[in-house]
C-alpha cells in the first residue's frame, strides 16, 4: 500500500512569537495549502481570509518537499536542538487539511510534544497535545474544544468578534492585534478590549520584533 507524503512548505527551529508558548523553542513544520485563501494574490480580494500574510503555496522552503510519516518525523527531529522534550507546532496554511493521526503517532514516537495552528474548519485528529484555534471571516469553526484562541483584533466581520468566544471552550484567550498600515491604533484598541475584558490577554507578534521566523 502505498504511504501518504505530506506537502510541505518549510521547516524551522525558531522562538514560538504568540500566545501561550510564546518564547518557547519549537519546530515550525508548515504545511502548503490552505481552505480559505489560495496563497496567490490575485485571489486575495475575495478570499474568505484575506489578511494573511503567510506564504504557504508549494514545497520550495527549507527542507520543504513530500514527506512520509515516519521520514517527516524524523526530519524534525534532526532539527530540533535543545534538550528536554522537543516541540512541534504544524501551521500553514490549514494544517488539518494534511495532518493525520499516523503523522501525529509518528512524531509522539520521536518524542515530541506535538501542537497545532488551525483556523478550525476542520476535524481534529486524535493525539494532539495543543491546540490553537484562530478563527477567520467568513468561515465556520467545527471544533468545539481546544487549548487557546487567538483572534487578530480588530476586524469588522461580525463572526470574528471576541465576544462570540468568550464562552468557547478553551483554557487560554487571546487578541492579536491586527498588523496593518495602521498597527499602531490597532494595538490601542486590543490592549483597551483587554483591559475592559481580562478574559483575553493581549498576543504581540514577538517573532516580527525580534526579526526571527
Amino acid at each position: 500500500m502505498r504511504q501518504k507524503r505530506y506537502a510541505i512548505k518549510e521547516i524551522f527551529l525558531t522562538l514560538q512569537g504568540e500566545g501561550y508558548h510564546s518564547g518557547q523553542a519549537a519546530v515550525f513544520c508548515r504545511f502548503s495549502g490552505c481552505n480559505l485563501w489560495s496563497g496567490l494574490e490575485k485571489g486575495r480580494s475575495t478570499a474568505a481570509c484575506r489578511f494573511c500574510d503567510t506564504d504557504f503555496v508549494g514545497t520550495d522552503g527549507t527542507f520543504g518537499g513530500r514527506y512520509i510519516a515516519e521520514d517527516l518525523a524524523n526530519m524534525l527531529l534532526n532539527i530540533w536542538e535543545g534538550s528536554g522534550q522537543p516541540m512541534v507546532v504544524f501551521t500553514g496554511g490549514e494544517p488539518l487539511l494534511q495532518l493525520d493521526e499516523p503523522l501525529i503517532e509518528a512524531c509522539k514516537r520521536a518524542g515530541f510534544f506535538v501542537a497545532v495552528e488551525t483556523n478550525g474548519t476542520q476535524p481534529l485528529p486524535d493525539g494532539l497535545d495543543w491546540v490553537c484555534l484562530s478563527p477567520k471571516p467568513r468561515s465556520t469553526v467545527v471544533v468545539d474544544t481546544v487549548s487557546e484562541i487567538k483572534l487578530v483584533y480588530p476586524q469588522p466581520e461580525p463572526e470574528v468578534q471576541p465576544s462570540l468566544f468568550s464562552h468557547f471552550n478553551a483554557l487560554h484567550f487571546y487578541l492579536q492585534p491586527l498588523d496593518d498600515e495602521n498597527q499602531s491604533e490597532n494595538q490601542q484598541q486590543a490592549m483597551l478590549y483587554c483591559l475592559a475584558h481580562p478574559q483575553w490577554r493581549l498576543s504581540i507578534q514577538l517573532q516580527k520584533i525580534l526579526g526571527v521566523r
